[in-house]
């Protein structure tokens, strides 16, 4: 059994340490392709252990102003966006977690209710144009202000949370706000560090809202700045900053604009990583 159990183990480790590695690959294949001559990198296409190492196209990309504004919407979304999202989030799921809230219910069945059914693409575009929202980078934040799914996980989780606990502070004098500010916050943590990863993830890495309500270049957020480097082709917009493009090649510029809009958001994972998986499992356990 012992020998056989072993066996299990070695061989799950090994079908998660490939798993792991084909993860990883494309990360380090563009980092490592963003700092290579081209004329290396053509030696080698597949290595990821660069034989020289260049910061031109780092220097070009970080000189190019689209990515200098592109950097400004998407840390301004992505922070207020993210507050928005968790403020309403714990708001609104906090009283849904009340069994003995009037009509609770049937505000329920609303919410489950959009998460199936919504309006569509072109009647969303003439809401966020009544509201006089278009060209703003307010039209990235507001329509999805709250998510359906993560408020009834939140709503999931606070529930999990002992009724004894608010007694007690009810007791002691306290009101639904202190209650909320001193006792569910704090025991809600790993659910709120999660959603606020998930929710951070998501603003940092939307483009397709952009694309839709937001004319000016200058309004862009970063990832809608990266597809039109990268898909659209326009790297040579970049060459004009005044990098050699002999040393510096569309690819590699493309490598570039890649990790540096990549980058900053993987660091986020560290941090909250220890509050990822508890906040998950307990918010999906009861409904």
């Amino acid at each position: 059994m012992k020998i056989g159990s072993l066996g299990v183990d070695i061989i799950l480790y090994v079908v998660v340490g490939l798993f792991a590695l084909a993860c990883l690959y494309p990360f380090v294949y563009v980092l490592s392709s963003s700092i290579t001559p081209y004329e290396d990198y053509l030696k080698a296409p597949m290595s990821i252990i660069p034989r020289n190492v260049i910061l031109d196209a780092y220097y070009s990309v970080l000189s190019f102003p689209l990515i200098q504004s592109g950097y400004k919407v998407t840390v301004f979304v992505t922070i207020l966006g993210t507050f928005i999202n968790l403020l309403l989030l714990i708001t609104s799921a906090y009283p849904l977690s009340k069994k003995d809230l009037k009509g609770r219910r049937i505000i329920l069945g609303f919410i489950i209710f959009t998460m199936f059914f919504n309006g569509g693409l072109i009647p969303n575009y003439y809401l966020v144009r009544s509201l006089k929202l278009l060209n703003s980078v307010w039209a990235l934040i507001l329509p999805g202000a709250i998510s359906p799914f993560n408020l009834i996980l939140m709503k999931s989780f606070i529930s999990q949370i002992p009724d004894s606990l608010e007694e007690s502070a009810v007791i002691d004098g306290a009101n639904e706000i202190r209650i909320l500010a001193n006792i569910i916050i704090p025991l809600s943590t790993p659910a709120i560090a999660t959603f606020a990863l998930f929710h951070a993830v998501g603003h940092w890495n939307s483009f397709f809202s952009a694309v839709i309500y937001l004319n000016k270049r200058s309004s862009w957020p970063l990832m809608l700045v990266l597809r039109e480097l990268v898909i659209e082709n326009a790297v040579f917009e970049v060459g004009q900053i005044g990098v050699d493009l002999t040393v510096v090649t569309p690819f590699t510029i493309k490598m570039a604009t890649i990790a540096v809009a990549i980058i900053p958001i993987m660091l986020v994972y560290p941090f909250l990583q220890r509050f990822f998986m508890k906040g998950l499992l307990l918010g999906a356990i009861k409904g």
